[in-house]
């Protein structure tokens, strides 16, 4: 019995992903630590810093966790 490869399923043609603009404009002091955890996963520091990340939804996951502290601008890759 054939076994398929694992590397031949994930060289599939990735598909065309947008990009989102993450801005933080609020201050993580005061904050609970993983709200300040997730910050610092989608690569914000500090008031003003900006990110350009993947549209995936673990991205979008981290975001749902701190809309209090962040904008978000979508892109379309095209």
């Amino acid at each position: 019995m054939p076994t398929r490869s694992r590397a031949k399923a994930a060289g599939a043609a990735p598909k065309a992903e947008g990009r989102l603009v993450v801005t933080q404009v609020r201050s993580g002091i005061g904050t609970k630590p993983k709200h300040r955890g997730t910050l610092r996963a989608l690569g914000l520091g500090r008031i003003g810093q900006t990110n350009d990340l993947p549209d995936r939804p673990e991205i979008r996951g981290m975001i749902a966790r701190v809309p209090h502290l962040i904008t978000v601008l979508e892109e379309s890759s095209e």
